[in-house]
C-alpha cells in the first residue's frame, strides 16, 4: 500500500506541466472523523485542510484506482512538488473520444439527442435525460485542472489532456479528412468534449476575493492575536492592528481585482465574434466563435478578422499581425498548408505541428489584416485548437497560474520564522513556569503565555518585507522599466549572467545596405554601393532584390520585415498590389507587381535580351522565410514572358548549397568570412529559369523543394547592422561587475563573433573556439570539430586581473608561479547545439560555462540554453526585443523585453526604451531591494527579540508592557522606521561583489546574533541595575523615589487621580527603564542595519529615514529627560530620579556605540575580510585576483566572503570542515583549471563513441587529432 501511496501515474509526460496523479474516493468514516476534529479544534483543522490540499484529500478519502476514483490528487514533478486536487466529473456521451466519431452518432443524435450534450448531474432537465437514455451512450469521466480538461483514456488506463488536431494528425489528413468541415451533429458531439471556445478569465466577486484573502495564514494569525489582546484588555492596540489589517486587505483586494479586470479586458476584447464555417455538403453557416471545435472549417473574410482559435490555412494566403504573440508588429505572410496528394514531392507522412508549420498556422489572438484568394475559392482554415489550448490560451494560463518563485531568500525566511516560533516556544514554557511559581490564575497564564507568541512572530513582517520591492518597482517605473512580477526584482539582484539577443538589442533594429557584390561567370565583381543604376535595372540580381521579399501594403504604406524593406527601398522600385475588385474579376490571384521607376529605364529600344525585356514583374507565389531552412523563395513572371523565374535569398551557406557548383565562386567562403569578420550581415541571392511546362496552376500546388535547386549563384548583399551607442558601455559595466554576458542570436556565427568583439563581449586578447557538431550519418558516430576562430593575441602586461567569479579562465603555463591567464570563449550554431545536447550531454555544462556566442538559434533553442545555464546554478537574465525570445524571457530568472507590445505580458520586465541600459538599472535595483529585504528582515527579527526580551524580563516580576506602550512602539517607531529605512535608492554603479542570496549565511547570522546578544545584555543590565539603586522599592502610587521632582512633573497617579493599585502591574521602575532602553534599541539597530554602499545609497541620503530617526530620538530624549505628566500617564510610565535618567542615557549611548562598532567595524572590517574571506577556492589563482577583489572600498564584504558560507570552504577556526562550493559552475570551473585536455586543441575532433550508458545517458568521448 505504501508503494501505491508513494508513486502515481504521470500525466503530461515530459512536458513543462508534468504531474503525478493519484486516485481517491470519498470515505464516510474519515469524513466523520474530520468533522469531529474540526469541531474539537474550533475550526482550525478546517483551515489547515483548506491550506493543504494533500491533507484535505487524505483526511476525507481513501486511495482508489484511477478507473473508478471520484477525486484526483495531483503533484507537480518539478522541484516545488506542489499539490492540487480536482473532482472527477461524468458526462454521458455517444463515444469515448471526440475525434473518432462512432458510426451511429449521426443516426442516434437525429433520433433522440439532436446532438446536444447528455450529462449526468441531477440538475439536468429530466425529459432531456430520459430522451438521452434511449440512445446508446456511455459514461466519460474527466476532471479540470488549471483550465485544461483531462479525460479518461481506456487504452492508457489513465487521464490525459484533451488534444485537438495539433498532435498526431498527418498533413495529408488535414486536406483529405478535415477540409470539408463538420456536420452540425458532429460539431455538437465534439463540443461535448471541448466545451465552449472561450478564454474565460473570470473576475472573482469581491466577496470571494475577501474570503480568500482573509483566510490567508497571515490574517488568521492577526485575528488570533487581536482576540488574545482583547482578552488581555489591550483594546487600543487591538483596534489599531484591526484598522491596519483592514487597510491592508482593502488595498490587496483592489490590486488583485484590478489585475484580474485588466487581464479579463485584454482577453475578452474581440473574443466573441460571428464567424462563417463550412458545413460538410451543407454550404456555409454563420455561428458564434464560442461554438467552434477542432475540425471546423472557418472562412476568413476579405477584410480580415481577429482569430478566435488556432487554425491551419488550407487555401488562400493571409497577411497577419502576430504582435500579440511575438512582440513584433511586422506583418507576416501565411500560406496554405501544402497538400501532399497534389504534390508528389511533399512529405506525405509528415505530422502537422502548429510550431513546425507556423507559416501556415493562424494563431488565436492574432489579427488577419488582408487575405488573397482565388475567385470562387474562399480563404479557408481548419480549426486545430480552441479555448485554453490555443497559443493565446497557453499564454493566459501562464499568467493565471504562474510557477512558484524559487528563491533562497524566501525559503530562508520561512526557516527563520520557524526559528522565531522555536524562540516563542521557549518563552511560552518560561511564562508558564514563572506564572505557576507566582501562583497566577490559569486564565491569566494561558493569555500571557500565548501573548509571548504574538510578540515573537511579528504580524507586520510580510508587509515590511515587500516595502523594499514596492519602492524598487516605483524607481524602475521612473526609468521606464515596468514589472508584472514584483517578486522577481529581488531575484534580479542575484543575476550573474545575462543573455542578449543581437539584432534590435545589442545592435540597431534596422539594417543599412552597405553594398553588394555580384557574381558573373563564377567570379566576384568589384563591390558596388547601390543597385540604382540604369545598367543594372534589367539584371537578375536587381530583379531578385525587388521581388524576393514578403512586403505588402497596409493602408497604402509599405510594411514588412525591416531587412526586406531596406533591400527593396535600395532598388528604388515600386510595388503595386491588386485591389479586391481586380482580384474578383480574374480567375486566379492577381499577382503583386513590381516595376522600376521611369528615371531608371533606358530609352525605348529593341531589347537586347528577351529574357529581361520586361520592366514589370509579377510575383506569382511566395515561399516565406523559414528559420529552419534559412531562406525564402519566390516564383515570378516578367510581363510578356512565357517562362517563370525563381529567386532565392537567404543565409549564404544555405543558398550556396542549392546552386550549381560551377556558378559558385571558388573564393566565396573567403569573401564571406571577410565580411562577417567585420560584423556585416551577408545575404546571398540565387536565380533559376523554370521550365516552360510549369503552369500557373502547378506553381500554386508545387512544393518548394521542387523549385529550390539547380540554381545560379547571383552574388551577395552586404548589410550593415550598427551597434547601438550605449551597448559597449553597458557591457563594460557588466564585465567590471563580474557578470557574464552571452549572445544568443539567429544571425550568422562569424557576424555574431565580430559583433561580440566590437561591443566588448570578447576582448582582443581572448580566443574564440568554434564547436562544429555533426550528427551521426553513414555509419559514423556524432562528432565535434574544434576550430579556433582566429589567432590568439598575446596578452598585454596590463591585462585585467582575474576574479574568482570571472570564469572560465585557463592558465597558459603549467607552472603556478607564472600565472598568465588566458580567457577563451566557445561559439556554436543552433544545429551544433542540438547535436551536442543529444549526443554529448557531458559536454553541455562545460560548453555553456565557456560559451559566449550562440548563433542561428531557434526560439526553442534559446529557451534550452537558458535552462542549461540554470542547470549549472547561474542566475540567468535574458534581454531581447520579444520577436523570438518569448520562451527564453519567461524561463530566465529575470526576463527583460525591449518591446512594449502585448508579448511583454509573458516577460516579467518590459523596458519602455529599446535599450539594454535597463539591464544594469534592473540589477542595481534588484540588489538594492535584496539588501533592503535583508535589512528589514534583520530589523524585524531584532524588533521581535527586543520586545520578547523586555516582556520576558517583566514577566519575571509579573509585569508587562502597557497597551499604549505597545501601541507607541509598533505604530510610532516600528512602522515609521520600517517604511522609511526601505527608501534608500540603489547605488549609482554596479560593483563586482553580489549580495548573499539567503538569510541562512554566516555573515547575516553573525550580524543578527551579535545584535541580539548586545540588546539582551544591555536590557538585562538595566533591569538588574535599577533594582540595585538605593532609592528602589516596589512601586506604588505613593512611592517617593523622585520626591525632589514631584512638583509639576508628578504623574497623575501620584496625585491620586488613578486607583491606588495597578491591576496588571504595568507601572513600575523596571517597566519604565526597559521601555526607554528598548525604544532606543529599536532606533539603534535600525541605524546599524541601514547600510548603503556598495548596493544602496548611504543612509544619510535617505532624508525621510534620517528625519524620522532624528524626530523619534528627540521625542524619546524629551520624555525621558523632561517628563510630561500627560505623556507619562498615557504611556503608563513612573517617575524616576534624574540621575537614573542620565544613567539610562549613558547606557543608551554605550549600547549605540557597541552596536554600531560591532556591525560596521568588527563584522564588516575584521570578520568579513579576515575570517570569512581567508579560505578561497582555487589556491592556484593569480595573486592579483585576491588583491583586486579585496581592494574594493565598501561597507559590505567582498563577494568571496558573502558567498563563503554557502558556496566556499568554511573557516576551520569555527570548527567546520571544508566543503566544495555549492554553485555547480564554480566547482566545474575549478575542475577544468587542472584538466589538461581542456580546452580542446585546435583542429581536433571529439567523437561520441557508442558504448554502455553511463547512468545519465552520456556517451564515451574520444578525442581525435
Amino acid at each position: 500500500m505504501r508503494n501505491m501511496e508513494s508513486k502515481g501515474k504521470l500525466i503530461n509526460k515530459e512536458e513543462e506541466d508534468e504531474m503525478e496523479i493519484f486516485g481517491y474516493s470519498l470515505c464516510r468514516w474519515k469524513l466523520a472523523l474530520a468533522a469531529v476534529g474540526v469541531l474539537c479544534t474550533g475550526g482550525f483543522l478546517l483551515l489547515l485542510l483548506y491550506w493543504m490540499p494533500e491533507w484535505r484529500v487524505k483526511a476525507t478519502c481513501r486511495r482508489a484506482p484511477l478507473r473508478g476514483c471520484r477525486v484526483v490528487l495531483l503533484r507537480t514533478t518539478d522541484e516545488f512538488r506542489v499539490w492540487f486536487c480536482a473532482k472527477v466529473r461524468v458526462v454521458l456521451s455517444l463515444g469515448p473520444t471526440p475525434l473518432q466519431t462512432p458510426t451511429h452518432v449521426a443516426e442516434k443524435m437525429a433520433n433522440g439527442c439532436d446532438g446536444h450534450v447528455c450529462v449526468s448531474p441531477p440538475e439536468e432537465d429530466g425529459e432531456d435525460r430520459k430522451r438521452c437514455s434511449q440512445a446508446h451512450r456511455e459514461e466519460v469521466r474527466y476532471f479540470t485542472h488549471h483550465s485544461v480538461k483531462y479525460f479518461w483514456d481506456e487504452s492508457e488506463q489513465s487521464f490525459g489532456s484533451l488534444k485537438g488536431l495539433d498532435e498526431a494528425t498527418p498533413c495529408s489528413a488535414i486536406h483529405t479528412e478535415h477540409s470539408a468541415g463538420l456536420t452540425k451533429e458532429r460539431q455538437d458531439y465534439r463540443k461535448l468534449f471541448y466545451g465552449v471556445n472561450e478564454i474565460a478569465v473570470k473576475v472573482p466577486s469581491v466577496f470571494k476575493l475577501l474570503i480568500k484573502e482573509v483566510l490567508n495564514p497571515f490574517y488568521i494569525f492577526q485575528l488570533f492575536s487581536v482576540i488574545l489582546w482583547c482578552t488581555d484588555e489591550y483594546y487600543y492596540y487591538a483596534a489599531a492592528i484591526v484598522i491596519m489589517s483592514l487597510i491592508s486587505i482593502v488595498s490587496s483586494l483592489y490590486t488583485i481585482r484590478k489585475q484580474y479586470m485588466m487581464l479579463h479586458d485584454m482577453v475578452a476584447a474581440h473574443s466573441i465574434i460571428r464567424v462563417s464555417v463550412s458545413r460538410a455538403s451543407q454550404g456555409i453557416e454563420e455561428i458564434l466563435s464560442t461554438d467552434l471545435v477542432p475540425g471546423d472549417v472557418i472562412v476568413v473574410p476579405l477584410n480580415g478578422m481577429i482569430m478566435p482559435c488556432d487554425a491551419v490555412l488550407i487555401s488562400g494566403t493571409c497577411i497577419v499581425n502576430e504582435s500579440m504573440l511575438t512582440g513584433e508588429s511586422v506583418p507576416v505572410t501565411k500560406t496554405n498548408l501544402p497538400n501532399p496528394t497534389e504534390d508528389s514531392r511533399a512529405p506525405g507522412g509528415e505530422l502537422y505541428s502548429p510550431e513546425g508549420h507556423r507559416r501556415h498556422t493562424l494563431f488565436c489572438g492574432t489579427t488577419v489584416i488582408q487575405t488573397r484568394f482565388y475567385t470562387g475559392e474562399l480563404v479557408r482554415a481548419v480549426v486545430v485548437r480552441t479555448g485554453f489550448s490555443t497559443s493565446k490560451g497557453q499564454l493566459v494560463r501562464s499568467i493565471l497560474y504562474p510557477k512558484p518563485t524559487d528563491f533562497k531568500l524566501y525559503r530562508d525566511a520561512y526557516m527563520f520564522l520557524l526559528c522565531l516560533v522555536g524562540v516563542a516556544g521557549v518563552g511560552f514554557l518560561y511564562t508558564v513556569v514563572i506564572s505557576i511559581l507566582y501562583q497566577v490564575e490559569a486564565s491569566t497564564i494561558i493569555i500571557e503565555s500565548l501573548d509571548i507568541i504574538t510578540i515573537t512572530v511579528p504580524p507586520a513582517l510580510p508587509a515590511a518585507m515587500t516595502a523594499g520591492i514596492v519602492y524598487a518597482q516605483r524607481r524602475l517605473k521612473k526609468v521606464g522599466v515596468f514589472c508584472i512580477s514584483p517578486q522577481r526584482i529581488n531575484i534580479c539582484g542575484q543575476l550573474n549572467l545575462v543573455c542578449f539577443d543581437k539584432t534590435g538589442t545589442l545592435t540597431e533594429d534596422g539594417l543599412d545596405l552597405w553594398g553588394m557584390q555580384r557574381v558573373e561567370q563564377a567570379h566576384f565583381l568589384l563591390p558596388e554601393e547601390s543597385p540604382c543604376h540604369p545598367s543594372l535595372v534589367k539584371s537578375p540580381f536587381v530583379a531578385c532584390m525587388a521581388t524576393c521579399h514578403s512586403l505588402t501594403k497596409i493602408a497604402g504604406v509599405l510594411s514588412g520585415d525591416p531587412l526586406d524593406l531596406k533591400m527593396f527601398e535600395a532598388t528604388g522600385w515600386i510595388l503595386e498590389e491588386a485591389t479586391e475588385e481586380e482580384t474578383a474579376l480574374h480567375n486566379r490571384i492577381m499577382p503583386t507587381v513590381v516595376r522600376p521607376p521611369k528615371q531608371l529605364l533606358p530609352d525605348p529600344q529593341p531589347a537586347a535580351n528577351e529574357d529581361m525585356a520586361s520592366y514589370e514583374i509579377g510575383i506569382v507565389r511566395q515561399f516565406p522565410f523559414s528559420s529552419d531552412l534559412q531562406r525564402m523563395c519566390v516564383v515570378v513572371r516578367a510581363l510578356g514572358q512565357k517562362r517563370m523565374d525563381a529567386y532565392v535569398k537567404g543565409a549564404p551557406e544555405a543558398v550556396a548549397g542549392l546552386c550549381k557548383p560551377d556558378t559558385v565562386p571558388l573564393d566565396s567562403e573567403r569573401v564571406l568570412e571577410e565580411y562577417t569578420r567585420q560584423g556585416f550581415r551577408v545575404i546571398a541571392l540565387a536565380h533559376r529559369r523554370l521550365a516552360s511546362r510549369l503552369t500557373w496552376h502547378k506553381v500554386q500546388n508545387i512544393g518548394r523543394e521542387a523549385i529550390e535547386g539547380n540554381m545560379d549563384f547571383l552574388g551577395l548583399i552586404v548589410m550593415q547592422n550598427k551597434l547601438k551607442q550605449e551597448t559597449p558601455a553597458v557591457l563594460e559595466d557588466l564585465r567590471r561587475a563580474k557578470i557574464r554576458t552571452v549572445m544568443v542570436t539567429g544571425d550568422n556565427m562569424l557576424t555574431a563573433i565580430s559583433v561580440a568583439r566590437d561591443c566588448g563581449m570578447i576582448l582582443p586578447q581572448e580566443k574564440v573556439i568554434i564547436a562544429e557538431a555533426l550528427p551521426p550519418r553513414d555509419g559514423q558516430t556524432a562528432r565535434i570539430n574544434w576550430h579556433y576562430a582566429d589567432a590568439l593575441a598575446k596578452p598585454t602586461e596590463s591585462a585585467p586581473a582575474i576574479h574568482s567569479e570571472d570564469i572560465p579562465i585557463k592558465l597558459s603555463h603549467e607552472s603556478l608561479e607564472e600565472l598568465q591567464p588566458t580567457k577563451y570563449h566557445f561559439a556554436m550554431n543552433g544545429k551544433s547545439f542540438a547535436v551536442i545536447q543529444e549526443h554529448f550531454q557531458d559536454l553541455v555544462p562545460k560548453l555553456v560555462l565557456h560559451g559566449t556566442v550562440f548563433a542561428r538559434m531557434a526560439p526553442d533553442q534559446k529557451t534550452q540554453l537558458v535552462e542549461a545555464l540554470q542547470d549549472v546554478d547561474y542566475y540567468v537574465g535574458m534581454c531581447g526585443d520579444g520577436a523570438n525570445d518569448c520562451g527564453a524571457l519567461k524561463r530566465a530568472h529575470g526576463g527583460i523585453s525591449l518591446s512594449e507590445l502585448e508579448a511583454s505580458v509573458a516577460s516579467p520586465f518590459t523596458s519602455k526604451t529599446p535599450s539594454i541600459s535597463c539591464v544594469p538599472s534592473l540589477i542595481r535595483e534588484g540588489r538594492a531591494a535584496l539588501i533592503t529585504s535583508f535589512c528589514v528582515f534583520k530589523f524585524m527579527a531584532l524588533y521581535s527579540i527586543i520586545q520578547y526580551v523586555s516582556v520576558t524580563l517583566l514577566y519575571s516580576i509579573q509585569s508587562n508592557l502597557g497597551d499604549f506602550q505597545f501601541l507607541f512602539i509598533d505604530l510610532t517607531i516600528i512602522l515609521v522606521v520600517v517604511f522609511t529605512m526601505s527608501l534608500n535608492p540603489a547605488w549609482t554603479a554596479l560593483v563586482a561583489q553580489r549580495p548573499p542570496s539567503g538569510l541562512i549565511s554566516a555573515p547575516l547570522l553573525c550580524s543578527v546574533l551579535s545584535q541580539i546578544l548586545i540588546c539582551l545584555g544591555f536590557q538585562t543590565l538595566g533591569f538588574l541595575w535599577v533594582r540595585q539603586q538605593p532609592w528602589y522599592e516596589v512601586w506604588t502610587p505613593h512611592s517617593e523615589a523622585c520626591s525632589g521632582s514631584r512638583g509639576a512633573n508628578a504623574s497623575p497617579a501620584a496625585n491620586g487621580s488613578l486607583p491606588s493599585a495597578d491591576e496588571h502591574n504595568i507601572r513600575n521602575y523596571e517597566n519604565t527603564t526597559l521601555f526607554f532602553l528598548s525604544c532606543f534599541q529599536y532606533l539603534i539597530v535600525a541605524v546599524a542595519f541601514s547600510k548603503g554602499k556598495p548596493f544602496r545609497q548611504p543612509c544619510y541620503r535617505n532624508y525621510l529615514f534620517v528625519t524620522s530617526v532624528t524626530v523619534l530620538c528627540a521625542f524619546m530624549l524629551s520624555i525621558m529627560l523632561h517628563p510630561t505628566a500627560s505623556i507619562d500617564w498615557s504611556l503608563e510610565l513612573v517617575c524616576v530620579p534624574p540621575p537614573w535618567r542620565l544613567t539610562i542615557l549613558l547606557v543608551v549611548v554605550l549600547n549605540a556605540l557597541v552596536s554600531v562598532l560591532v556591525e560596521n567595524v568588527l563584522l564588516d572590517m575584521v570578520l568579513w575580510k579576515v575570517v570569512f574571506n581567508r579560505d578561497k577556492p582555487g589556491g592556484n589563482r593569480p595573486a592579483s585576483s585576491s588583491s583586486s577583489s579585496s581592494s574594493s572600498s565598501s561597507s559590505h564584504p567582498p563577494q568571496e566572503a558573502l558567498d563563503g558560507w554557502r558556496g566556499r570552504p568554511r573557516p576551520t577556526l569555527l570548527g567546520c570542515r571544508k566543503k566544495p562550493p555549492q554553485a555547480k559552475y564554480v566547482h566545474l570551473a575549478q575542475e577544468l583549471l587542472v584538466d589538461p585536455e581542456w580546452p580542446p586543441k585546435p583542429s581536433t575532433t571529439t567523437e561520441a563513441k557508442a558504448g554502455p550508458p553511463h547512468g545519465n545517458g552520456a556517451c564515451q568521448i574520444v578525442t581525435l587529432t
